[in-house]
């Protein structure tokens, strides 16, 4: 017999997702027929499967080892031994520069340095997604076994050569809020970044981005065209330094590439993009100040104002910021006055 108490973490959610995530190579006609049974009960008593958990709520499993272990998948453990936790450990040793900008019971927002992925493209990769797991294990903030009913994720994503802010939500509750706030543009969003040639005035240009999967390219155009996606970008100058330009642009509608390619197409691109950018421009910043990628970085957050009762009131009108990296410095020291 399992026996899981309900936290923080899984309450707020149904009984048969939380079911789905303990033994996640079961079908519903199994799971609805161990409930019809009174093989997984609901705080001792027969349950549907649609009851909404709250904190303090005890799921029990009167299973067989061999079978909750059979449809437990690659958790395959029981929750007296939780999840394998061995590429948490590692990506949390290993990856080096990200930095914790911001943290409280439902949310960490960290800097990610450029080179780092958001979340890993092969089993083989490490990314910030399983080393913000590693830091809360490090910490003690969650276990091995709590990581079967919910392991906390990052909420949105940046490039790998992007630097900048990235949030991840640490329990259930936080992961669904961020996802809806970021989805509904509740939360601004800001970069800095050089681009080439000189941009006196700033703008709020629109466009269509449509993506070529198989390149992993995007392309902007004026009107609506088949697979396309309205975008909206809005930018202003901070500094002209000789032929390049600091911008600061407030990310409207988060598409792929879409800074660097609608930038690109009003003739203005990013500094270090090998993808849209100038080769000329590159080569020179490159041989310079050993730019390898684009220099662009998510700069700030600025969080909607939030009702005092709720459960992620502390970021209330907050505003988020992750330095820049070096080389932004650099660069702006060079064309000081």
């Amino acid at each position: 017999m399992q026996e899981i108490q309900i936290s923080n973490n899984e309450a707020g959610q149904r009984l048969d997702k939380l079911l789905h995530k303990l033994l996640p190579e079961a079908g519903n006609s199994f799971l609805y027929k161990m409930l019809r049974k009174k093989n997984i009960t609901l705080n001792g008593k027969k349950a549907e499967g649609k009851e909404s958990l709250k904190v303090g709520d005890t799921v029990k499993i009167f299973l067989a080892d061999e079978t909750y272990q059979k449809f437990g998948g690659k958790l395959l453990n029981s929750s007296r031994t939780g999840v394998d936790i061995s590429e948490f450990k590692k990506a949390f040793e290993e990856l080096k520069g990200i930095e914790v900008v911001y943290e409280d019971e439902h949310v960490l927002i960290v800097n990610k340095p450029s080179g780092v992925l958001s979340q890993k493209a092969s089993d083989k990769d490490m990314s910030v997604n399983e080393w913000f797991i590693g830091y809360l294990l490090h910490n003690g903030q969650i276990t091995r076994e709590s990581l079967i009913s919910f392991k906390p994720s990052i909420c949105n994503r940046l490039d790998r050569n992007t630097s900048g802010l990235l949030i991840c939500g640490k329990s259930l509750k936080g992961s669904q809020q961020l996802n809806q706030w970021i989805k509904d543009r509740s939360i601004r969003k800001y970069y800095r970044l050089f681009v080439c040639g000189a941009m006196t005035k700033g703008a709020n240009i629109t466009g269509f981005l449509h993506k070529d999967e198989k390149s992993n390219k995007v392309t902007i155009y004026d009107k609506e065209m088949p697979g396309s996606a309205a975008i909206r970008t809005i930018y202003k100058p901070l500094q002209i330094c000789g032929d390049i330009t600091y911008l600061e642009v407030e990310l409207v509608t988060g598409k792929t590439h879409q800074i660097r390619a609608h930038l690109a197409s009003i003739g203005h691109p990013l500094v270090g993009d090998f993808k849209y950018g100038s080769f000329d421009y590159n080569k020179i910043f490159k041989r310079a100040y050993k730019v390898e990628d684009q220099l662009l970085h998510a700069y700030r957050l600025e969080f909607p104002t939030i009702p005092e009762e709720h459960e992620l009131s502390k970021l209330s009108g907050q505003v988020i910021y992750a330095r820049e990296p070096e080389v932004y410095e650099q660069i702006l020291k060079t064309y000081r006055a």
